[in-house]
């Protein structure tokens, strides 16, 4: 059974159709490309599966159980976690203090012990701090740690924004447009990055438009145009997919081109 289940999903804005009946599935450990021209409906998809917006009609499901119309919160609970395509950090503190942050999301501690702060408080907080650490290392940012956020390379914060989606212990992960405007060395280490947090048995659907990204890293391409899905299958597959090509402005060769 799939991890997760797109089922007849539509959403529109108005009279305007975003979305209509898309169908898609995704199964564990396994990195799903989402393409499309701009406006397609990537982005709108991903935020009604992480919650953002509720769907006009259809459901979500993640490991069997409807998730349909939840609020974002409480999909992160349920272990779908999220990135955007602008950076969405603390950027007056350091990386460790981003990341640390975020752990906090599965804060168990009562308020009242937090508040006489506790043995337990203080044990919660030196695993979380751990946990932190971890994450850094994991994503090679360990190093930086100390560096205030708004000071890094654009590379490096998207990385810090993977990191910190991270610390919410996804099994899915989304991530929208994660290489865009890097250049081909920071999109082979995020690549390199995407592809281990796979191994570690995380499910990934990548939002991307840089098309050599997508050809090395997922495992299966699903392809969008105008809210509905024309195309679905290994990228080899789908790189030589006419309907695919003629959705991208007739260009010969959208896998090096398209940007």
């Amino acid at each position: 059974m799939a991890l997760l289940m797109i089922r007849k999903i539509s959403k529109s804005f108005g009279g305007l159709s975003v979305l209509s009946s898309l169908d898609l599935d995704v199964f564990d450990s396994e990195i799903v490309g989402l393409i499309g021209p701009n406006g397609a409906g990537k982005t709108t998809l991903l935020n009604v599966i992480s919650g953002f917006l509720p769907p006009t009609s259809g459901k979500v499901i993640f490991r069997n159980v409807e998730i349909s119309g939840l609020e974002p919160d409480q999909v992160v609970r349920k272990g779908i976690v999220r990135t955007f395509q602008a950076s969405t950090l603390f950027m007056g503190s350091s990386v460790f203090d981003n990341v640390f942050t975020a752990c906090h999301a599965n804060y168990r501690t009562g308020i009242w012990q937090a508040f006489v702060h506790s043995s337990a408080v203080r044990k919660e907080e030196q695993a979380l701090k751990q946990k932190a650490v971890e994450i850094l290392e994991f994503m090679n940012l360990a190093s930086i740690k100390d560096e205030i956020a708004a000071n890094l390379p654009h590379g490096h914060q998207r990385v810090l924004g993977i990191c910190i989606a991270l610390a919410a212990n996804p099994q899915l992960l989304m991530l929208d447009e994660p290489v865009t405007g890097m250049n081909p060395h920071e999109t082979f280490t995020i690549v390199n990055l995407i592809r281990r947090i796979r191994d570690r048995g995380i499910a990934i659907i990548m939002v991307e438009h840089d098309m050599r990204a997508i050809m090395t890293v997922c495992d299966r391409v699903v392809v969008l145009n105008y809210g509905s899905k024309i195309a679905e299958g290994l990228p080899e597959e789908i790189s030589t997919n006419k309907e695919v090509i003629e959705a991208y402005l007739g260009q010969e060769d959208i896998w090096g081109n398209v940007v």
